[in-house]
């Protein structure tokens, strides 16, 4: 941590620096093929809490800690998260070699009455081009009884617009959500995750760099059946870590799927074992 305020406030200009002399990722996919990507991008909404602990992931020198280990686990290929933690971890030097996808898309804060109205205020594909990232994230949330959804979806379109212009992927996180008690809930039955899948396909004016990350459901022979696009499984919090392996094995054997993007399940394991976890979820690959 000292090292990292030392060279926020001393020499700024170190980000930029360290973006620019990066080692980039050749590719996306790691030796077999496939992409594993760790995200941290749930603070910026205000979702720190895994599990018990309602702020397990506002300790930022501990998820830093936690980060780079599972970052330096063989098969890991890349990290997703907001700027402020992609420059700490640009400051470490960690991510040489690694993918980077920017998250764009965090003002729908966890809790909020305005959770659905999820506007671009992180990463642009400018920013992301400029830095030598990868690619852009998107949470698209689709609630057919919230009038800010158009405006969701607008801008999503115009995430995957501008990161297609620059051939950058565009990795689009769909639901079908609705408000209920006061709270957005997103709705992971079948036929719901298929409904989101074929409203994200669609948006932007080319879906050539179109990534959609997905939850693993029910039925996902099915579900996936719903694009062409290239997938990638989302992790989500994880209860009973066996089932959820057992789940993402399976689904990683249908002909979309390229891989894994998973946060909390990895970062914050019930055992509290970061590299037994990732190296689990690697073997899956």
């Amino acid at each position: 941590m000292r090292r990292i305020v030392a060279a926020r406030v001393r020499d700024p200009g170190a980000v930029a620096v360290a973006a620019a002399t990066r080692v980039r990722a050749k590719s996306p996919f790691n030796d077999k093929g496939r992409t594993m990507i760790i995200a941290a991008d749930h603070p910026a909404r205000g979702a720190n809490g895994v599990g018990s602990d309602p702020l397990a992931m506002a300790d930022r020198g501990e998820l830093l800690d936690r980060l780079g280990l599972a970052l330096e686990r063989p098969g890991v290929t890349g990290v997703l998260a907001t700027p402020d933690i992609i420059d700490d971890l640009l400051l470490l030097g960690v991510l040489d070699g690694k993918t980077v996808i920017g998250s764009m898309n965090r003002t729908g804060l966890a809790g909020s009455s305005f959770e659905i109205d999820d506007r671009f205020a992180c990463y642009d594909a400018e920013t992301i081009e400029r830095m030598r990232f990868d690619g852009g994230k998107t949470l698209t949330r689709i609630c057919l009884t919230d009038p800010a959804t158009p405006s969701v979806l607008e801008n999503t379109a115009k995430a995957v617009n501008d990161l297609a212009d620059r051939k950058l992927i565009a990795m689009v996180e769909p639901f079908l959500a609705d408000w209920v008690d006061g709270r957005l809930r997103n709705d992971l039955s079948p036929d719901a995750v298929i409904r989101s899948i074929t409203i994200a396909s669609a948006l932007g004016r080319s879906s050539a760099y179109t990534w959609l990350k997905l939850p693993v459901v029910k039925d996902m022979e099915r579900v996936l059946a719903a694009s062409t696009l290239p997938a990638v499984l989302l992790g989500g919090e994880v209860k009973d870590p066996d089932a959820a392996f057992a789940a993402w094995q399976r689904a990683l054997a249908l002909p979309t799927v390229q891989g894994l993007v998973v946060g909390r399940s990895l970062l914050y394991p019930h055992d509290g074992d970061v590299a037994k976890a990732v190296d689990t979820a690697v073997g899956l690959l």
